[in-house]
């Protein structure tokens, strides 16, 4: 979750994190999951996921869900914490998505944090 607002990036570095996270949450992140067998492989559970964590809660009690898409109404600390988180999971893989995805899941009253 993002805690301190980082210094605003000029349009360029925006749309090249705009573009970035949606390369990774709806192409690259479900693309290796369904190779590994991932927990979670849907480009719009990644979505939810990298938001949810991103806004620390679940992700359209912050955001408008009417406004498509979502991540485009983050400001700028929050994307680019977005776009980290989506490639630490590329990085680090099933095991850290699936502690996130409980999380996400905690959040939306779906599922028990500890277990």
């Amino acid at each position: 979750m993002v805690d301190d607002a980082a210094p605003y990036p000029d349009d360029r570095e925006r749309d090249d994190l705009m573009s970035r996270y949606r390369q990774l949450v709806l192409r690259e992140l479900p693309r290796r999951a369904a190779a590994e067998r991932w927990v979670v492989r849907s480009d719009h559970c990644f979505g939810r996921i990298v938001l949810d964590h991103t806004v620390g809660r679940c992700w359209y009690d912050v955001l408008d869900r009417t406004r498509s898409p979502a991540f485009a109404q983050l400001d700028d600390a929050q994307l680019r914490y977005a776009v980290e988180l989506a490639m630490r999971i590329e990085a680090e893989g099933d095991l850290l998505l699936r502690r996130l995805n409980r999380q996400s899941l905690a959040w939306r009253g779906h599922l028990d944090p500890a277990r």
